[in-house]
């Protein structure tokens, strides 16, 4: 396969390193921990590859602190054979990680998208949130001082992942930070608003967890029918604000 030795895009700090992923893929490290920073050359590459993707390239993955990129090695070759430098015949490795690197050169003038605003109305407590009580009494507040809480951040989308279309927030404040359950549930309906550990969220599909629950939107996250068939993506900006019951029920029932 080549050279299958990481790459440094550059030397100085913070510089991205590419590896490989078998040998039709490779990975593009931009950091080493979970930070808005990291998260904004995340994006900025994601966006640069979704406006001007390069002839072999399949599809690419923002995660926390990478991008991976799959692309078809034939086709590569093919498009790319002379932008390989050296006198041997370049792989399509070698010619992935070339066209990566002048792609990181080229986007450090150019800005990713405007976070996107994402309104998520939650009814909180009750029997959608039945871990509400649980939650405050961990802290020593009050339910109503979690919702004020948990509803007066902006949570950053840092990645899609574990389930479709359910997203990875940070900004949780740690004044409600709670450990996960001791028993999961083997069910917890789409729409449910948990909080584990320093991490909130919203389950999409019904799916077994073991989060606190602390209420539950009437907004679908996933409709596989639509396109794109998530409500959120790397990048957003979550803000979630409280809703009655019976605000839940008009949403439910304008849904259907």
């Amino acid at each position: 396969m080549g050279n299958v030795a990481g790459h440094s895009a550059g030397s100085e700090p913070g510089a991205a390193e590419i590896v490989p992923l078998g040998d039709s893929a490779i990975v593009v490290r931009l950091g080493e921990s979970i930070h808005p920073d990291t998260h904004r050359r995340v994006r900025q590459l994601a966006d640069y590859l979704e406006r001007y993707p390069f002839d072999g390239m399949i599809e690419y993955v923002p995660a926390f602190t990478t991008v991976t990129i799959y692309y078809d090695g034939w086709s590569l070759v093919n498009a790319h054979s002379e932008d390989g430098a050296g006198t041997k015949e370049p792989t399509p490795y070698d010619l992935a990680v070339s066209l990566v690197k002048r792609i990181l050169l080229e986007m450090d003038d150019a800005s990713a998208e405007p976070a996107r605003i994402v309104d998520i109305p939650v009814c909180y407590g009750g029997e959608w949130g039945p871990d509400l009580e649980t939650v405050a009494a961990y802290h020593g507040l009050t339910p109503e001082e979690v919702i004020e809480i948990h509803t007066s951040a902006d949570y950053l989308v840092y990645m899609l992942g574990f389930a479709p279309g359910f997203a990875y927030l940070g900004g949780l404040s740690p004044r409600i930070a709670t450990p996960r359950r001791q028993t999961p549930r083997l069910s917890i309906p789409a729409g449910t608003v948990g909080i584990a550990g320093d991490q909130t969220g919203v389950y999409p599909i019904d799916t077994p967890g073991g989060w606190q629950l602390i209420g539950r939107t009437p907004l679908p996250l996933f409709l596989p029918e639509r396109m794109p068939p998530t409500l959120m993506k790397a990048g957003d900006i979550v803000r979630f604000h409280p809703i009655s019951r019976s605000e839940f029920e008009r949403w439910e029932e304008r849904g259907r």
